[in-house]
């Protein structure tokens, strides 16, 4: 993208420095020349507005309230969601400073069954509402899903082993997600200039002779341009013209705002990430403090009122889904902190204030707050970090060395661990394999071990009585996740070859670069289970205990043996080996569109669901009990401390697990020091001692 921005946009920017970035798109660049790190402390915040507050309490008290009483406020059930399917919408008189809502009244659902309706009719009906006969009509008879499309080309092993739960929370009746719109852009460049790039980029292929690939580049910038255009018409119809680039900072939020709500209007993706955007807001309010348009009370009131917004998302789920996801996430995930690739901190004062609206609007779960931390971000800003931490356990945290170093210094996270550059990188996402299921499968020979079908065809179990030995169970573990792997990889490949066809992101993908870099997300769940099941297989004596059938049902343990998360290597070393035998095997299969293969070892919600499909192990894991999430050690199996486990999960190789690995920790703050000032001065200790390089997220 060549074409030099018009001279239109001279007011809006104004006082910038120029660089690449006004004369093509490069968000990154026009930040790196603009923006003001802060190296200082928190003395400087405001406290909410009573404009803030009256918007909160009226939001509370007429929706909020009812909303957790029934689970689902409200739901249209009579219009397909779309970017501009629904007039606008306000929470109350308040509601001025940044506007606009997913339907017409806070908190009210939206159908989206474009994705599948199967979904649609079972969460209107568990919501207590009624299905809309036409547009159940539409949507069985005259439109294909993508469920539909998935079903009819799934093999009947990817139907046994999703019905089995080897392989679970696909997405194939739910949209993926893991997109992150670059939604700067809409602030910096207009949408009319979006657009006419988009055309631009579709033109230059318009000589070129026929090819599967040339179809699809064409067919999806049309409709990346009508997505851009309906963006357009929705921001109008709340009275913004969004053609031209954000003038001040409260246009900047605003149009920033309008772009991810664009999405989330149109898509119900597992993950609807927001992306990275404290420097890129900083930049405008400085200038605005410069020109003397806009005080400190004024700029916090502006990100207040934008995490209202993002608070309020809601998609309409199914109950099984709540369960899969421990609740109703949407992981609007706002990546903040960390360095440029120049050394400088990328902590700016809205840093600060993004911070702060967990202290003005209280503790929540929405926006996912994820700070990329270094030991050597200002200190002001890493004790604020653990004040707020300690005071509300809200916010996440991530290795900034690791993710820059892979990804760049304009990478932000979708959903929870998945880093990824904004606007030129999208994922397949993924869900996981039950890793700990298949050394099951692999001791019982393909048989599930709680219903005793013979799922995986071919393999022999494990006979006789004897203690288990550890070379042939780990052949045979090898073994099984070759079948288990590629059969994931199959399905993967199918869910996203049909998502393109009937359930395309044209808005998040309108707010990416046209040639991008795709990866596909795949993971792994229960690593604890199984390293600590085949640590005891190799340290201690383990017999099988069998059922009438011969079915292997449990296990009888005598011996001590290591377990992970006590920063011991002999059981750390098969936890890494794991994840590396996993990740390679991913690696030999042809992944659609050319993917690049990634991995993550994260299930902080799904865990509870693997584990219920689950049988005992050698460890000592209770069937049908709870994972320990993510790369977790096994609870209670840690007896070496917070840090010991920090360091055994940061033995795994980040290359081999690139989407992300999670450590989930919980401290009582008493336990930090007897004052707050210790326990903020304890717990950056902690953080900066397990932030070491090979970290990857926490």
């Amino acid at each position: 993208m060549s074409t030099t921005v018009e001279n239109s946009t001279d007011n809006a920017w104004r006082t910038f420095v120029q660089g690449k970035w006004n004369k093509e798109i490069d968000v990154r660049d026009f930040i790196q020349k603009n923006y003001t790190p802060y190296q200082g402390d928190a003395a400087f915040l405001s406290g909410p507005t009573s404009k803030t507050q009256k918007l909160w309490q009226a939001l509370e008290e007429n929706y909020l309230s009812i909303e957790r009483q029934k689970r689902v406020f409200d739901v249209d059930t009579d219009t397909p969601a779309d970017i501009d399917a629904f007039g606008p919408g306000y929470i109350s008189e308040e509601d001025d400073v940044i506007v606009g809502l997913q339907t017409d009244t806070p908190l009210k659902r939206a159908m989206m069954p474009n994705g599948g309706w199967r979904m649609v009719e079972t969460a209107i009906k568990e919501a207590g509402k009624e299905i809309n006969p036409e547009v159940k009509e539409i949507f069985t008879r005259y439109r294909k899903t993508h469920n539909d499309a998935v079903f009819d080309i799934y093999t009947p092993r990817i139907r046994a082993a999703r019905s089995s739960h080897i392989i679970t929370g696909l997405p194939d009746a739910y949209g993926r997600g893991r997109i992150i719109g670059d939604y700067r852009r809409v602030a910096l460049y207009g949408v009319d200039q979006l657009i006419a790039w988009k055309q631009e980029d579709k033109d230059k292929v318009a000589d070129k002779p026929f090819s599967e690939h040339w179809a699809r580049y064409r067919e999806e910038h049309s409709e990346q341009i009508k997505a851009l255009k309906k963006l357009k018409a929705m921001a109008a119809s709340y009275g913004f013209d969004i053609s031209g680039p954000a003038k001040n900072a409260k246009e900047a939020v605003q149009w920033t705002y309008f772009g991810y709500l664009a999405a989330v209007k149109s898509q119900d993706g597992a993950a609807m990430s927001i992306g990275r955007l404290s420097a890129f807001f900083d930049c405008y309010f400085e200038r605005d403090f410069a020109e003397g348009t806009l005080d400190e009370q004024g700029a916090q009131e502006i990100i207040d009122a934008l995490v209202v917004k993002l608070r309020i998302v809601r998609f309409l789920r199914t109950e099984a889904y709540d369960q899969i996801f421990s609740g109703d996430p949407y992981w609007a995930t706002w990546s903040d902190a960390g360095f440029g690739e120049d050394g400088r901190t990328l902590v700016t004062k809205t840093s600060f204030r993004l911070l702060q609206t967990l202290i003005n609007l209280g503790p929540a779960p929405e926006p996912n707050i994820t700070i990329f931390w270094s030991p050597r971000l200002p200190e002001g800003y890493k004790e604020f970090c653990a004040k707020i931490s300690i005071e509300t356990s809200s916010v996440q945290y991530e290795a900034d060395d690791q993710i820059r170093r892979q990804w760049g210094d304009d990478a932000a996270i979708a959903c929870c661990v998945s880093p990824m550059r904004v606007g030129k990188q999208m994922q397949f996402f993924g869900a996981r394999v039950n890793a700990a299921k298949t050394l099951l499968y692999a001791i019982n020979g393909g048989r599930d071990e709680v219903t005793g079908k013979q799922v995986v065809p071919g393999y022999e179990g494990i006979v006789g009585d004897g203690p288990l030995d550890f070379n042939d169970v780990w052949e045979r573990y090898e073994k099984m996740l070759d079948w288990v792997v590629g059969t994931y990889v199959e399905a993967l490949n199918i869910i996203h070859y049909c998502h393109d066809r009937y359930a395309y992101e044209c808005l998040e993908m309108a707010l990416h670069d046209s040639d991008i870099v795709r990866t596909m997300g795949c993971g792994i769940a229960g690593l604890s289970i199984v390293a600590d099941s085949l640590s005891a297989i190799k340290y201690a004596k383990v017999t099988p205990v069998r059922d009438e059938t011969g079915l292997v049902v449990d296990y009888h343990t005598e011996g001590d043996f290591p377990c992970y998360g006590n920063d011991d290597d002999r059981v750390d070393d098969i936890a890494a080996t794991i994840v590396h035998t996993v990740m390679a095997k991913i690696k030999e299969i042809k992944l659609y569109r050319d993917a690049i293969p990634t991995q993550s070892v994260l299930t902080i919600t799904s865990n509870v669901v693997y584990g219920k499909a689950t049988g005992a192990f050698p460890s000592g894991h209770e069937a049908g009990t709870p994972f320990a999430p993510g790369a977790n050690p096994e609870n209670g199996m840690d007896s070496h401390g917070m840090l010991a486990s920090m360091l055994s999960v940061g033995k795994l190789d980040y290359h081999d697990a690139l989407d992300g690995i999670s450590l989930t920790n919980t401290i009582v703050p008493s336990s930090l020091g007897r004052t707050k000032e210790e326990q903020i001065q304890n717990l950056v200790g902690i953080m900066d001692a397990g932030f070491i390089p090979q970290n990857s997220s926490c």
